[in-house]
């Protein structure tokens, strides 16, 4: 097998022993990249040259043979996370032309651990999206279709990883973002806990939902990657201090006795039904396993759309207004300094994140507060009370990752409605805080199905223990697209 086709834990071991070195593995990658993704346009910057000179610095230092978590593992970036030296465009025209001065908390960790930092993937713009179609260059590619959708907004990195364009993958999750790209290209995607993974140099977009995570190619990689960027960090002020396990120790224990909750409202009429029996028939493979299954309610999940687009967008509102053109990114001079940010923004943002800015800032405008933004947030203090209940009755809840495969690109882009409701099944679990993930769990008319895999707030371990013991059972997360 090709080296741009193995995991993580796979290379550990090559690069450990000095069967292959990190510049072998970071070239194999690199030709996979140069053979597939002008199809799949999952990237949207990379410099071979210097993920090269990264490897011969890694094989120079001895790193793999010391037994660094990541040492010589090319891992690509969603571009919305700064990486010093690297663009940090957010998929908009607003930042063209930015270079990062500095790191985030996770690409430092990422560094320590000795991993090759690639480039930067594809997303909608500003994280706002469901299909990367809004992305200011250019719509990614669904690996396994490429007249298909691969997510979002992380799309760019999920589709890197399903096409082996990159061993692994960081994204970012603010209603489904890394789930539901994961599920749709048939990888593994993971959620964490709000304030297990620092923020700090990720672009924001809703303080109170964002949460960065991992893409991999199977649950251990995902507690691997795990393992380098949780941790406390005093440059983020929601960032939780408490200690890291490691999250590899669950892995492979049994989960009999375990009881995984399957919540009534998330089996709706609407969802495509093949899906859901994918979706039932891995419930049942965990239950041969000796998890006990049982029936829960989140009753307010009908209403989480409606709140996270209230919430978010109003976060969205107050955040993005830094981006004026005076200090960075584009700037179309107008006649005033009034001018210049009307144009400026006009000109910059793409028509997806104009929307969501004007409803954030309606939701927050005099006489709306108090009915819209307030009323939301008591909401989603019931969602959060809501997923407390059924912990209480369950170790881990299962769901569905999305209602639907994969749709084809331009399908649902007129239909802003439609295409919000593609995250039913994930936004709930930002709202209430907790972690989340996704790993495949079968095939429709070729294209992949995500089971959804929900736990507590800082219950990570649990999560990847059920996830790990579904994929022993399987090989659905071994298939592979051909390009």
């Amino acid at each position: 097998m090709s080296l741009h086709a193995l995991t993580i834990h796979e290379l550990r071991r090559k690069l450990h022993t000095g069967e292959v070195s990190a510049r072998q593995v970071t070239q194999s990658v690199l030709d996979r990249i140069a053979a597939v993704d002008s199809k799949v346009k999952g990237y949207l910057w990379l410099n071979a040259a210097d993920a090269l000179a990264q490897a011969d610095a890694i094989d120079r230092s001895g790193a793999a043979r010391n037994g660094k978590a990541l040492a010589g593992v090319p891992v690509a970036i969603k571009d919305v996370i700064n990486v010093a030296g690297q663009p940090c465009t957010c998929a908009s025209k607003i930042l063209q032309g930015y270079v990062s001065p500095y790191d985030a908390f996770v690409t430092k960790r990422l560094r320590e651990a000795g991993a090759v930092l690639l480039g930067r993937t594809n997303m909608d713009e500003f994280a706002m999206g469901s299909s990367t179609e809004n992305s200011s260059w250019g719509t990614t590619r669904n690996p396994w279709d490429l007249e298909r959708i691969p997510g979002g907004s992380s799309g760019g990195s999920a589709a890197v990883v399903a096409a082996d364009e990159a061993i692994a993958a960081l994204g970012s999750d603010t209603g489904g973002s890394i789930r539901q790209p994961a599920s749709l290209c048939g990888c593994v995607g993971l959620k964490p806990t709000y304030g297990l993974v620092s923020r700090f140099g990720l672009v924001a977009f809703a303080s109170s939902l964002d949460q960065i995570g991992p893409f991999t190619k199977d649950v251990t990689d995902a507690a691997i990657l795990l393992n380098v960027i949780a941790g406390h960090d005093a440059q983020d002020s929601t960032s939780v201090p408490r200690a890291v396990p490691d999250y590899t120790a669950v892995l492979g224990k049994d989960i009999k006795g375990l009881r995984i909750g399957l919540p009534k409202e998330y089996f709706i009429p609407g969802m495509d039904r093949e899906v859901e029996a994918c979706v039932r028939a891995a419930v049942a493979a965990l239950a041969k396993r000796g998890a006990e299954i049982v029936e829960v309610s989140l009753p307010h999940t009908e209403y989480a759309v409606a709140v996270y687009y209230l919430i978010a967008t109003a976060e969205a509102s107050a955040n993005l207004a830094r981006f004026d053109g005076v200090r960075y990114g584009l700037r179309v001079r107008g006649e005033d300094v009034i001018d210049t940010y009307g144009k400026t923004r006009g000109q910059g943002f793409g028509p997806e994140v104009k929307r969501r800015i004007m409803l954030g800032t309606y939701a927050l405008s005099a006489g709306y507060y108090d009915a819209y933004y307030v009323r939301a947030q008591k909401v989603r203090t019931l969602i959060r009370r809501d997923f407390e209940a059924a912990f209480k009755k369950c170790d881990v809840i299962a769901t569905p990752t999305s209602p639907e495969v994969a749709f084809k690109a331009g399908e649902k882009s007129g239909d802003p409605l439609k295409m919000y409701l593609s995250d039913i099944f994930t936004i709930s679990c930002n709202l209430a805080g907790n972690c989340g993930i996704s790993v495949p769990c079968g095939f429709v008319r070729g294209l992949p199905v995500g089971l959804q895999i929900l736990g507590d707030a800082f219950a990570e371990e649990k999560v990847l223990q059920v996830a790990r013991a579904y994929e022993q059972v399987t090989n659905w997360y071994k298939e592979r697209p051909r390009i």
